[in-house]
């Protein structure tokens, strides 16, 4: 326990990957004697009191009618309802998916901020810590320092010699780069500009170019394990901390069924989770469901907020929400979506994937994977259904693979990505603190 106490506000995205990375940063500083309180999305209430942290919620929109939702409900509605257009090409979704997002999360923006400077003038914290994807001018405007989490992949910070966010493009060939890049500033500029203006308006400094979030001037970090980070392509200022991967250790226990545990020789146990949004996409979980269901390997699944729509196979088990980080340790391959948060646990437990990206920087992800050899890219809409299981098969029994993932599991886990973050945002508040006390 530290001798003084700080107080830190986190601000996550709504979803459960940003706000699931802030608890595992909560609980190593509650550890540590701090004081934690989140400024998380409304339909958070009451689920961040368990943990032990405080709670002071924002609405992104007018309260519904409708009562207590689940949350991120406004996400998972939003997913739901728009992902026809995952099957489109990359380039396309940018006018289709990428841009309604990025207004949905202005609009959010707008309207809490009224409420955000309220609630920092309250809890008056020490440092804001906010994993977002979008600048919020009241973190900006506090009197505390704010640090950025970036715990989607990080291609969201630039460069020349990587490829395009949400393009999925590969790294060694540069052909479409240019036109992708293009496509963006056309779909993108004049939101970007509108945003820009109202941030500016705020008293926040206007956003760098095409982009609808700040860096820190204290510190940033980022969640992506080194084997696979882009270093060398896109050097990084001395503000930016890696973690490579950050596990919490709040979820609760697992214990597997006994149909996972007495399986048949050769069948090896998966973990399949297209994630709280991915999964809202029933009708490719039905088809996965009766892909693998036919295969000799038992299958733990995580159905996700429309699990009542489908029902899984006789060799799996499956559950509407489950402790991810207890099961991955206990499997042989995960099949996942490409979130941030599934690619860099399964890592840090050393297991290759199966990637089916639907959206976002799913498929940048996913082409990481793939191109570094640590799992195989599929497309998510359009494969054969050997390709998959022929997929499960090479990986497992990828002897090399294998050997790699214990040596990169070993070394993630012997450097805990939660403590070096939680000891950034302890140096920063401390450093405010201690200043604030000199004045």
């Amino acid at each position: 326990m530290t001798s003084q106490q700080l107080t830190i506000l986190f601000m996550p995205e709504s979803a459960y990957g940003p706000t699931n990375q802030c608890i595992g940063l909560g609980n190593e500083l509650l550890k540590r004697g701090h004081r934690v309180v989140f400024a998380a999305e409304a339909s958070w209430k009451g689920k961040l009191i368990g943990f032990g942290f405080e709670e002071d919620l924002v609405d992104l929109a007018a309260p519904s009618d409708a009562g207590d939702q689940d949350p991120g409900q406004f996400w998972k509605d939003f997913i739901r309802d728009t992902s026809p257009e995952f099957r489109k090409p990359t380039i396309d979704q940018l006018e289709t998916f990428i841009k309604p997002t990025w207004q949905a999360l202005i609009d959010g923006a707008m309207y809490c901020e009224p409420q955000l400077r309220d609630i920092i003038a309250r809890v008056k914290p020490d440092v804001i810590v906010e994993d977002n994807v979008l600048t919020f001018p009241a973190l900006l405007t506090s009197p505390a320092p704010f640090v950025r989490i970036v715990s989607c992949n990080p291609l969201e910070m630039k460069g020349p010699a990587v490829a395009p966010t949400f393009s999925g493009l590969p790294a060694d060939d540069q052909s479409e780069w240019d036109g992708f890049k293009k496509r963006y500033d056309e779909t993108h500029r004049e939101m970007w500009e509108s945003f820009s203006a109202w941030v500016v308006a705020q008293g926040a400094p206007a956003l760098p170019e095409l982009e609808f979030i700040h860096t820190s001037e204290h510190a940033n970090m980022y969640v992506y394990p080194q084997e696979i980070d882009y270093t060398d392509q896109r050097p990084l200022d001395a503000t930016w901390h890696r973690m490579d991967s950050s596990v919490r250790d709040t979820d609760g226990d697992f214990e597997l069924p006994d149909l996972m545990k007495n399986r048949p020789e050769g069948s090896a146990l998966i973990y399949l989770s297209l994630g709280s949004l991915g999964s809202a996409d029933v009708d490719l979980m039905r088809r996965l469901v009766s892909i693998l269901g036919k295969t000799n390997h038992r299958f733990i699944v995580s159905k996700g907020p429309q699990h009542s729509e489908y029902e899984v196979a006789e060799n799996m088990y499956g559950a509407e929400f489950l402790p991810q980080t207890k099961i991955i340790p206990q499997v042989d391959l995960v099949i996942t979506h490409g979130g941030n948060n599934t690619v860099t646990e399964s890592l840090h437990f050393g297991k290759p994937m199966i990637v089916l990206p639907l959206f976002w920087d799913q498929y940048d992800n996913a082409q990481r994977i793939d191109e570094t050899g640590f799992g195989v890219r599929l497309a998510t809409y359009d494969f054969k259904d050997e390709e998959i299981v022929d997929a499960i098969d090479q990986l497992l029994n990828d002897q090399k693979l294998q050997d790699l993932l214990r040596e990169t599991k070993a070394r993630i886990q012997g450097n805990s990505g939660i403590k070096v973050g939680a000891d950034v945002i302890e140096k920063v508040a401390r450093t405010f603190r201690e200043s604030s006390q000199e004045r």
